[in-house]
């Protein structure tokens, strides 16, 4: 079984996989952290020192690669990852477990603001304007991420109960 998580960054798709790949005895991986332990950089130095369309390339890559090679995984994708390269499709390509892990506007902007550093897209965003942005980002990706089979609404809930809601809906 290979299930994909998509979401916003923010959304928790690390901390909820880990959960739900314990839950259902699954490995988990997490594409940005397989794709720094690959380019032997973290993403934000990718972005800086390299662009974000080599990032998409790469990230792109990296995706066929690992959905190609590895069964019984929970993959947590980027945010931006369904966005690019019909790597949505490279994904229904090998699974049609898809969950989008939707959080609000409100609760992305209290979880980003507290991250901004590490987040090459949102860094340069003032506080003030980072609502707007997620709203307009979030409006621009929205259309990728409500094509996920599934769907869990993650606000004011623990991991636990968010890959709890998961897990019965994958049975």
């Amino acid at each position: 079984m290979k299930i994909v998580l998509l979401g916003y960054m923010g959304s928790g798709k690390t901390t909820v996989g880990k959960e739900v790949a314990k839950r259902m005895e699954l490995a988990f991986l997490d594409l940005d952290a397989y794709i720094e332990s690959s380019e032997k950089m973290s993403i934000p130095e990718i972005f800086n020192q390299k662009g974000e369309l080599y990032f998409r390339k790469k990230e792109h890559q990296y995706l066929q690669e690992v959905l190609r090679e590895e069964d019984n995984i929970i993959l947590s994708t980027g945010g931006g990852t369904p966005c690019y390269v019909h790597n949505l499709d490279t994904i229904y390509e090998h699974t049609d477990t898809v969950v989008y892990v939707k959080v609000s506007i409100e609760e992305l902007v209290r979880r980003l603001a507290k991250e901004k550093a590490e987040r090459p897209l949102i860094r340069q965003i003032a506080d003030t304007d980072l609502p707007e942005f997620i709203r307009k980002h979030l409006f621009e990706r929205a259309f990728y991420y409500n094509q996920a089979r599934y769907v869990v609404v993650a606000d004011g809930k623990s991991p636990q109960i968010i890959a709890e809601e998961i897990e019965k809906m994958l049975d």
